[in-house]
């Protein structure tokens, strides 16, 4: 059975082009894989910032840590164990500020942790979360996917693949103000290209 976690960015609750991208490959994916279980979680709605609070009770072994450690510590093993049951993860993207949205760079903060998701080795880091696939949402207004003021989806590739995933794909709806209907269109066709 294939496991499915989605990931959705945008602060937008309601016309959301990344959201949009998002429902169309769990479509796509779960009508090729009926069996296919998904969880879903809306980084928009909030997660805490890691800060020193969030060191100290991640360097504390599980069985010392005090009660306010360990209730820090649960957000953050929580959604490594989510990602670490995932065969897929797919991501919506949109691009703010020629960026990712602060909810996308914390979730990585969270899960990027030695040990868990990445190992460091003689040779390097070495990633821990292999044998698994992305697929990236994309959605911008003015910034075209991979040009020079993209700094969204190079972090997004670096960060999967610094964890092990190496097997990405991006569905870009990119550069929307110049041709929103054509843009979505192109980016739909992806999908529908890619997730079966």
């Amino acid at each position: 059975m294939t496991n499915i976690l989605r990931l959705d960015a945008s602060i937008k609750p309601a016309g959301s082009i990344s959201r949009r991208l998002t429902d169309r490959i769990l479509a796509r994916l779960t009508a090729a894989q009926p069996a296919a279980t998904v969880t879903s979680r809306d980084l928009a709605s909030g997660l805490p910032a890691i800060d020193a609070a969030w060191i100290g009770a991640i360097f504390t072994p599980a069985d010392a840590r005090s009660t306010e450690q360990a209730a820090i510590a649960a957000v953050s093993d929580t959604l490594i164990a989510e990602v670490k049951a995932a065969d897929v993860v797919v991501i919506g993207l949109p691009i703010y500020n020629f960026g990712t949205p602060a909810s996308l760079k914390t979730w990585f903060d969270h899960i990027a942790r030695k040990g868990e998701t990445f190992a460091y080795t003689e040779a390097g880091p070495q990633g821990l979360l292999t044998g698994k696939r992305a697929i990236i949402a994309l959605s911008s207004d003015g910034t075209r996917f991979g040009s020079e003021i993209d700094f969204a989806s190079g972090y997004v590739r670096h960060m999967l693949g610094f964890l092990g995933i190496t097997d990405v794909d991006f569905v870009a709806a990119d550069a929307m103000v110049f041709g929103a209907e054509e843009a979505l269109a192109k980016a739909e066709g992806q999908v529908d290209a890619l997730a079966a």
